[in-house]
């Protein structure tokens, strides 16, 4: 039942051949619509040079671009002029695709939350995904460069559905594969890919420098994670809450639109922490968090306000579409089983006040204060309801 509450004041190309033109500048971006092969000569074959024998004739231009000391600054100022890793990365896979010739470069790297994930790519189709992350992973976990001519005869990884020719080179930063740079062409080569030990050492050389700039990128977005970001429950703690609401307040008067705010308090709480413990009534927590995010929508923001109280934002939102949101909440909660994995069921409702701007607040202020006095009607009235902070009138 929902309750209102008055409130007061508130690729195919030809055969690789060496090239007579000179080269494009190394870091020059080649676009999608031009492919990087080698020039076709007029009476040559028609077949198209494997993976291997492509990278094979552009060994001699590699290692001596690679090694210009242009390069490697201009390196540094490319890589480090982003401080967004999906950024860095983008630009790395640009720049592989005019070092090599390949339908398919990707980077694997570890994001925000410490997962590998494919951060940047072009060319990857979904029947090359699984090939990119077997080689990936293998460089990442033995830190070293992986060449193959054919993957589904090499045993160095498993997996279901992978193939073709690749090159995975790793990316070091302080003695760490932060990630892997991986190109891939479908179709197999007749011998491994080679890279000489001067070639080796001229990529790992250059490519250290978007691998810093890549840590150190995640690292900022780290830092500026955690200190909006309440550290048992992974949503935005009290402190951003404020100064969304503060944002979104003023937006909402300059354009007309409504803003709602929801304040939510897990009934009797309290007793799963008494009964099972405290590390028990966190992992609950844990629980009603995820609840709470999972039913507000992806413009919302779900934030724990402090111990078992929680706050949604739901911006350009009425006081009807938040009861909707609020309700579901609320129903969720309540059929919800926490602590099942722990071989518990413990059952808790949610007592949940609903304020909405302009109609009983003027500011981000008095929205919160009228979202939580709304709370505690529901408190007083038996727990497990929502009241709306109006003018009194049945909803």
């Amino acid at each position: 039942m929902v309750y209102l509450a008055g409130l007061e004041g508130l690729s195919g190309r030809k055969a690789a051949q060496p090239c007579p033109i000179s080269p494009p500048p190394l870091l020059a971006v080649t676009p999608n619509s031009v492919k990087p092969d080698l020039p076709h000569r007029p009476g040559r074959s028609n077949r198209r040079a494997d993976f291997a024998a492509r990278l094979k004739a552009r060994v001699r231009f590699l290692r001596t671009e690679l090694e210009r000391r242009d390069t490697l600054l201009e390196a540094i100022r490319s890589a480090n002029a982003a401080l967004d890793h999906k950024r860095v990365a983008g630009w790395l896979v640009h720049q592989a695709r005019s070092w090599i010739a390949a339908p398919c470069w990707a980077v694997i790297a570890y994001d925000v939350s410490g997962d590998l994930d494919i951060i940047a790519e072009e060319g990857l189709t979904p029947d090359l995904t699984p090939s990119v992350w077997m080689a990936g992973n293998w460089v990442i976990q033995q830190g070293v460069e992986f060449l193959a001519a054919d993957l589904t005869l090499d045993n160095r990884g498993s997996g279901q559905g992978v193939f073709g020719s690749v090159i995975a080179l790793p990316l070091v930063c302080r003695h760490r594969t932060v990630g892997v740079l991986v190109g891939i062409d479908s179709t197999p080569s007749a011998a491994p890919p080679v890279l000489t030990p001067a070639l080796s050492a001229a990529f790992l050389s250059v490519l250290e420098v978007p691998a810093i700039a890549l840590d150190s990128s995640l690292a900022l977005q780290k830092a500026e994670e955690l200190s909006v970001t309440d550290d048992l429950t992974r949503l935005y703690n009290s402190r951003y809450l404020n100064q969304v609401l503060r944002r979104e307040a003023k937006r909402a008067t300059r354009s007309g639109r409504p803003l709602s705010l929801l304040f939510i308090d897990l009934d009797g709480f309290k007793q799963v922490n008494d009964r099972y413990g405290h590390l028990s009534g966190s992992k609950a927590l844990v629980e009603a968090s995820a609840i709470v995010r999972g039913s507000a929508r992806e413009t919302d923001v779900s934030a724990r306000f402090g111990g078992d109280e929680f706050a949604v934002v739901l911006p350009d939102t009425g006081s009807e579409g938040a009861v909707s949101v609020a309700e579901r909440v609320r129903d969720r909660i309540g059929a919800c089983k926490f602590l099942a994995s722990d071989g518990l069921s413990v059952h808790l409702t949610a007592s949940i006040g609903v304020a909405t701007l302009p109609d009983v607040a003027a500011s981000a202020e008095e929205l919160l204060r009228a979202a939580d006095v709304a709370m505690y009607r529901v408190k007083d009235t038996g727990k497990n309801g929502i009241y709306i902070a109006q003018e009194a009138s049945a909803f």
